[in-house]
């Protein structure tokens, strides 16, 4: 730094004139994440659901219910792999379903895009499960700045899977095969939600909805009906998490806990008719997460949410309750 002897005109500094940035100036993004992940699991997930869909494509084939004269039906998922011609009858399940999870996070992803929010690519979870899957997820990578973005955000992936979901089951309702009393030799009974017995009402009102042999493309989409439900919960940081927060961020910790609470309480109560404790456990994780790790705060909070975003709050919980059930599998 040079001196000034108080009696010349004091220089000038480089560090004191003020340098705004250019007009094409751009904060710096942070690193994409590597593809090869994202496809190696994906490529798996194709593998447990064709495995999966493999049974339900059988099954269907010869008008059984899935899983029905098996004592292990994770066993029977393996059978694929002994035989891999039989993926192949997997594929209507498996692209069904791939299809309405690859939506649903797309959903995410465009409006995360639209608001200008850094959001990873989908990242499908492979399960050994009845389902072939647990879902998928995006990572969202920066800050949401306001209510109205972050409810938009939310709701875009559950509306856009249940616009997927929903005529896949309506059409399969509308062609399935009747097969009287066929779920009770199924040691895997799966649940009713509210918009399957609607559409059995429809297309066919004198047969009992435990009769319908629904088609792979059905049970593809009854697990998509599951998936939007649970992640349409008002808890935590799930799809219904983000709504919440942005109708009132004020009630969310309350309302988080009290979901979670009342999950637990479900899966106690129907154990005893499901001899399952999914919700029982997907409720004691929603409660260790919510007390854990509290809904990331927005910038703007005072942003209102307008009258048409409330309607379509309205049509998410609607969606919510026709696709949620209290018994979704049923292990006899």
């Amino acid at each position: 730094m040079s001196e000034w002897n108080g009696r010349t005109p004091r220089p000038v500094e480089i560090l004191d004139i003020p340098v705004a940035p250019g007009a094409d100036y751009r904060p710096p993004k942070p690193p994409r994440d590597p593809l090869w992940p994202a496809l190696t699991l994906f490529l798996l997930t194709v593998v447990s659901t064709l495995a999966v869909g493999a049974e339900f494509g059988l099954s269907y084939e010869q008008n059984r219910e899935p899983f029905s004269g098996y004592q292990d039906p994770l066993a029977q998922m393996l059978l694929p792999f002994q035989h891999p011609k039989l993926l192949l009858v997997g594929i209507p399940f498996s692209f069904t379903l791939l299809l309405i999870l690859f939506t649903h996070e797309m959903g995410h992803y465009v409006a995360c895009r639209i608001y200008g929010v850094d959001a990873s690519y989908p990242y499908f979870i492979p399960a050994p499960t009845l389902l072939g899957t647990f879902g998928a997820f995006i990572r969202i990578r920066s800050p949401i700045t306001t209510r109205r973005a972050l409810f938009d955000v939310g709701l875009a992936g559950p509306v856009a899977g249940f616009a997927i979901a929903l005529p896949a089951l309506a059409y399969s309702v509308a062609t399935s095969r009747i097969v009287p009393g066929a779920e009770e030799a199924s040691s895997v009974v799966f649940g009713h939600p509210l918009l399957l017995r609607l559409l059995s009402a429809t297309f066919h009102p004198r047969i009992d909805v435990t009769w319908l042999l629904l088609s792979p493309m059905g049970r593809a989409a009854m697990v998509g009906l599951l998936v939007t439900a649970l992640n349409l919960l008002p808890v935590w940081q799930l799809d219904g998490g983000h709504i919440m927060y942005s109708l009132t961020s004020e009630r969310h910790p309350r309302i988080s806990l009290a979901v979670s609470l009342a999950l637990i309480a479900m899966g106690i109560w129907t154990y005893e008719t499901s001899h399952t404790a999914m919700y029982a456990v997907w409720g004691i994780i929603l409660l260790i997460l919510s007390l854990r790790f509290r809904h990331p705060p927005v910038y703007d909070p005072w942003q209102p949410i307008d009258p048409a975003r409330r309607t379509w709050a309205a049509i998410g919980l609607l969606i919510f309750v026709l696709s949620f059930t209290p018994w979704p599998v049923i292990l006899r």
